[in-house]
């Protein structure tokens, strides 16, 4: 015979608990039409009971289960521009033949609220993020993605990640760049062709870095503002930029 589970235990003893309460009742009070009475409108108000329990306080448990994963999933993506994303991201816009265009857009400061944000997202979406390709050393490109294929790999199995769909694609956009490029022996002598084609993977990656460097530093801006002191001193997109605090 299975052992019990500890609900079915629970259930038992709170039952037998209920029994003699209501025994104990009749043995003092001596009156079984008021405990009968008593008995119905508890059980009446049980189905209430249950419908507060299930919708309120499964209500509350739901919304606070989602804001400790919206946490570590931040945490996650934080830990990722720190190691590389931050890196990355200022590799390809360096190589940017109209980062202009967007360049002051993307200087955010303590004054950006949600519709700056918001805004800024907007006009993200239009960007046609090229990069000019002959410029950038893919052999170096090619050896620092390498370098941190198996933290890219780490992210991609956090369970956390599941529910956070761009991030998820940003990652397995730069995890297939990391093998277009080790798959190629001589990144120096490739035909125009090729060279096509690595620009497209670097334009993806390009893009979708910039999206989810604006939603962090978002994020950074309304829950860890010395963090975001930090971001703004290292943006990728600032020329000037310096993580030396000057007066």
């Amino acid at each position: 015979m299975k052992r019990l589970s500890w609900e079915t235990k629970l259930g038992i003893f709170l039952i037998i608990s209920s029994i003699v309460i209501y025994s104990v009742k009749e043995l003092i009070v001596h009156d079984p039409k008021n405990t009968i009475s008593y008995l119905f409108n508890a059980i009446g108000f049980l189905p209430i009971n249950v419908l507060l329990v299930t919708l309120v306080l499964n209500k509350l448990l739901t919304v606070r289960s989602k804001r400790e994963r919206l946490e570590k999933m931040n945490m996650v993506i934080g830990t990722f521009f720190s190691d590389t994303g931050t890196r990355l991201l200022t590799t390809l816009s360096d190589y940017d033949p109209r980062l202009e265009k967007i360049c002051s857009e993307l200087i955010v400061t303590d004054e950006w609220d949600e519709n700056e944000f918001a805004r800024v997202d907007e006009k993200l979406k239009s960007y046609d993020y090229s990069v000019d390709i002959s410029m950038i050393n893919l052999e170096s490109l090619s050896d620092f993605l390498s370098e941190k294929r198996s933290f890219l790999l780490r992210l991609l199995e956090n369970p956390n990640l599941l529910e956070h769909e761009s991030f998820t694609e940003l990652l397995q956009a730069v995890f297939h760049l990391t093998e277009e490029l080790e798959r190629r022996e001589n990144l120096s002598a490739l035909p125009e062709t090729d060279y096509a084609h690595l620009s497209g993977d670097i334009k993806r990656v390009y893009g979708l870095l910039a999206h989810q460097w604006l939603d962090y530093m978002k994020y950074l801006k309304k829950n860890y503002p010395y963090m975001f002191s930090l971001a703004m001193r290292t943006n990728p997109f600032d020329e000037t930029a310096s993580p030396v605090v000057k007066g």
